[in-house]
């Protein structure tokens, strides 16, 4: 038992999602292999304060649990050098307790977002999931939207609202690709205010709402058909798992769409494992996922500085020329085929313009 690794989980969190994190993180504790782990909860309050939590399992399920009896003041170390949750209990010395990983099982922002990645990163402490990059990616709605076109995956049309006035554009839009469409925060997650619109007269008030838990919004258009998951891990070898089937009915669930209490009830749909689709289609899904996770960084390089992209002029490109500090860096290996409308990079100081001439150049086969 003294090999066994110590590893922090975390819960709760500074979330619309902290409730959702309270059962996951009951489930991953009480069913971690103690002969090979020691699970050692660290807990998030809603205000974003961090206690290491001494108290019952159970007491997560009834959200109990953060009380003077259990928690001890608790905060990871960024020092790469010395992996420790180091505990703060009032007068007296810090402790510290070794840590072998961190598993964040945070819902939503401040937890799957790449904020709490990054601090492991930055200590260098081996993570359970996904990294910065790749959280904070998926946990926006228009950037993942982009991503997957860009690995060949069709993905409905959007608009990206920057604040509640564009009200009339968000209309025009909605009325071109037809209602209904789907109005939700570009990062919030357990579909935490999200609206299915139907009529113009819904649309304010939808934005509004979403716009309590993000600082942008996303219309979607609505795709006909029903919803299937392909789950992938790994990074070098994939293990990709079986397409999965949400089944819901529209006529019976109140919001008429996989909602947040479809999704942790299941009160009107059923999940089926594998998809109830043929072996041909399955297959497909299975390799647009594995697409999806083993895009070359240089492929969305566009996306993360950002780069828009177009449809209507097909070119070749060898090199993205980007400065920083004055420096001139030249990425040989870049992604055929882009299609290029413009190039901008808002972050540089206008002295660095004179790259994007430069790259529009090359680019421009």
């Amino acid at each position: 038992m003294e090999n066994r690794k110590n590893i922090v989980v975390l819960f709760g969190g500074a979330s619309s999602e902290y409730e959702v994190s309270l059962q996951s993180a009951y489930a991953v504790i009480c069913n971690m292999d103690r002969k090979k782990y020691n699970p050692v909860p660290v807990g998030i309050t809603r205000e974003g304060q961090w206690f290491y939590f001494t108290g019952e399992m159970d007491k997560l399920q009834k959200d109990t649990w953060c009380n003077e009896s259990d928690c001890v003041p608790a905060l990871l170390s960024p020092d790469r050098t010395y992996h420790h949750l180091i505990l703060c209990r009032e007068q007296s010395i810090p402790e510290a307790i070794p840590v072998d990983a961190v598993f964040p099982v945070l819902h939503g922002r401040n937890g799957e977002d790449g904020t709490v990645q990054g601090l492991a990163e930055l200590a260098g402490i081996p993570l359970v999931g996904c990294g910065t990059l790749s959280s904070a990616l998926c946990m926006d709605k228009d950037r993942a939207h982009r991503l997957a076109e860009l690995a060949g995956v069709r993905v409905p049309r959007a608009m990206v609202l920057m604040d509640n006035t564009a009200v009339n554009k968000a209309c025009a839009f909605a009325e071109n690709i037809g209602f209904p469409v789907f109005v939700k925060p570009v990062k919030a997650g357990s579909s935490f205010g999200v609206t299915k619109v139907s009529a113009p007269e819904q649309l304010a008030p939808s934005i509004a709402l979403a716009f309590d838990y993000d600082n942008r919004v996303i219309l979607e258009e609505a795709i006909d058909g029903f919803e299937v998951g392909c789950a992938v891990c790994g990074r070098d070898q994939l293990t990709v798992g079986e397409v999965d089937e949400i089944e819901l009915d529209t006529a019976a669930c109140a919001n008429g769409f996989f909602d947040y209490t479809e999704k942790y009830t299941l009160k009107t749909s059923a999940i089926h494992v594998p998809a109830r689709i043929a072996a041909e289609k399955a297959q497909e899904i299975k390799e647009a996922a594995k697409r999806m996770i083993s895009m070359d960084l240089q492929r969305f390089l566009a996306l993360v500085f950002p780069l828009s992209v177009r449809s209507s002029r097909e070119c070749t490109y060898r090199r993205i020329i980007l400065s920083l500090k004055s420096s001139i860096l030249i990425r040989e290996r870049c992604f055929q085929k882009a299609r290029l409308e413009s190039w901008y990079l808002p972050v540089l100081p206008k002295k660095h313009f004179r790259c994007f001439d430069t790259a529009r150049a090359i680019c421009a086969i």
